[in-house]
């Protein structure tokens, strides 16, 4: 089972993908990883990367889809593989669905979990990170889900770490930013969202309501794989 997972930070993706990628055993590739290893295994594309990584530029598609390519086809994906974190636009997903089709690459399911902006905001925000497993809930909005206070200061509700709060959290002009770039239907994430819900073939598009808890949305995401 090959998988694409799409959602705006705060929307629990991450989870999300663990947790599919624990009932099926297949690989949890992330591309911020990938990027990660090709670098420091200081391959021809990791080189490539570092170059435009280290000017602040965005790494180019012909450097970035070949290097996901080549983990596609690592020995732990051939049992199947959830991608997480690309692609970010419409370009790159047209790019990564002709790239896959080449390679004789099948692509199963497209999950898309669906959260109102505004919603995806404040789970941002108000989020805090467990220093022992960042997928451990904690947030500071949500009854459900909220740090308990012990000593004083609050800690994890799961197993009682020390909380933090990511910089970039707290910074909403920064949180404003990623959201533009995946709320856009024009030609950011939600185009590239939308470009496979047209694709057809024997790709399916899964959209589920990220508003529920995350056992409910594991559980919508599950009955319809």
């Amino acid at each position: 089972m090959n998988i694409l997972i799409f959602g705006p930070n705060g929307s629990g993706k991450g989870t999300q993908g663990a947790i599919v990628q624990e009932k099926y055993n297949i690989a949890h590739i992330e591309s911020g990883a990938i990027f990660r290893k090709n670098i420091g295994g200081g391959t021809e594309l990791g080189m490539k990367a570092k170059e435009y990584i280290d000017r602040g530029d965005l790494v180019p598609d012909d450097i970035t889809i070949p290097m996901i390519l080549d983990r596609l086809k690592e020995d732990d994906c051939k049992e199947g593989w959830l991608l997480d974190g690309f692609p970010r636009n419409k370009v790159q997903a047209e790019t990564l669905a002709k790239a896959l089709s080449d390679a004789d690459i099948e692509l199963d399911y497209v999950i898309e979990i669906v959260l109102d902006r505004k919603v995806a905001k404040l789970r941002i925000t108000g989020r805090r990170l467990c220093e022992n497993d960042n997928n451990h809930p904690n947030h500071i909005a949500f009854d459900a889900i909220k740090p308990v206070e012990k000593d004083g200061e609050l800690v994890c509700r799961v197993c009682g770490g020390a909380l933090t709060a990511r910089a970039d959290d707290q910074d909403e002009e920064a949180v404003d930013k990623r959201h533009d770039i995946y709320y856009d239907e024009n030609t950011g994430t939600m185009a590239a969202v939308n470009f496979f819900k047209r694709l057809g073939g024997d790709t399916q598009v899964i959209s589920i309501d990220g508003g529920p808890s995350i056992g409910e949305v594991s559980e919508a995401i599950m009955a319809n794989l």
